[in-house]
C-alpha cells in the first residue's frame, strides 16, 4: 500500500488519516495562510501546489494555492518529504542555508509554524504517515 510522497494515491490517503486524528489537531494563536510549490517531484512534469491554513482555528494542508497568503515557500521534493514525512527539521534549516528553500513574503509567520504546538496524537500520526510513503 506504500505510495510515492505527494502522489494523488498518498495525499488522499493523508487526508484520510489526517481526519482520524482531527480532534487532536494543534491550533495557532496567530492565524497562518502558507502557500507551498513543490519542485521536482520525480514522477510528475509540474510542480505541486499546496497551502496550509490556521485561520479557521485548525491546520487546514491541501492541495492548491490560497489567496492573499501570507507567505510562499517553495522546496524541492525531497527535502519536503524529509521535512513532512521524516520529521528532520535539520533536513529544512540545510536545505535552507543551501539555497534549497526559498521564502517570499512573512518570515516570522514561517517560524510561528515551526514552534506550532504538535498535539497529543503528532507522533503516532507521523508514523502512519511513514507506513503509506514509500
Amino acid at each position: 500500500m506504500p505510495y510515492p510522497f505527494l502522489s494523488d494515491e498518498w495525499i488522499e490517503e493523508a487526508h484520510a488519516i489526517r481526519a482520524e486524528y482531527k480532534d487532536g489537531t494543534p491550533t495557532l494563536d496567530q492565524p497562518v495562510r502558507m502557500n507551498l510549490v513543490v519542485t521536482e517531484i520525480p514522477f510528475a512534469d509540474a510542480d505541486l501546489r499546496a497551502h496550509l491554513d490556521t485561520t479557521g482555528g485548525s491546520l487546514v494542508i491541501d492541495k492548491g494555492h490560497v489567496d492573499e497568503a501570507d507567505l510562499t515557500v517553495t522546496i524541492d521534493y525531497f527535502t519536503a518529504k524529509a521535512i513532512l514525512v521524516d520529521r528532520n527539521p535539520q533536513a529544512g534549516m540545510q536545505a535552507f542555508m543551501a539555497g534549497k528553500v526559498r521564502v517570499e513574503g512573512d518570515m516570522a509567520k514561517l517560524m510561528t509554524i515551526q514552534t506550532m504546538p504538535q498535539g497529543e496524537r503528532a507522533d503516532e500520526m507521523a508514523e502512519r504517515l511513514r507506513g503509506i510513503t514509500e
